[in-house]
């Protein structure tokens, strides 16, 4: 009877243990992205050193996922992604190697006020 009430400690334990690794906390990021048209060139030079740097292929990274991207007129392109937090070197690599020449470039962490505004609105 002590046997296996070891046995069934023992279980329960690494039972505990592997939940307690396993356990998935969103580590993800929102980051907006301000794109900024060097004004000194025209649309077929930027498109040029986009080409030129491959950008379309480094930007986005694989493991993030775009939640918006827009175009400014008169500024540029403005983009919001979610990203793990371990890639954030990855993001910003894929930036400094294919956007930059044609881009100036700015980096905000964001978050989704939505659901909060919304909140706020029915409470009123």
């Amino acid at each position: 009877m002590k046997s296996i009430l070891i046995f069934v400690c023992v279980i329960f334990l690494s039972l505990a243990a592997f939940g307690q690794q396993t356990k998935s906390v969103s580590d993800s990021i929102m980051i907006t992205i301000f794109l900024k048209h060097q004004q000194d060139k025209n649309l077929d030079s930027l498109q040029a050193i986009q080409r030129k740097n491959k950008f379309a292929e480094q930007f986005p990274p694989k493991s993030a996922r775009v939640i918006s991207w827009y175009v400014m007129m008169g500024i540029g392109q403005v983009v919001t992604v979610k990203i793990p937090a371990h890639d954030l070197r990855t993001l910003n690599l894929s930036i400094e190697r294919g956007a930059w020449g044609a881009f100036e470039t700015e980096f905000y962490p964001t978050y989704d006020y939505v659901p909060i505004w919304k909140d706020a609105q029915k409470k009123k």
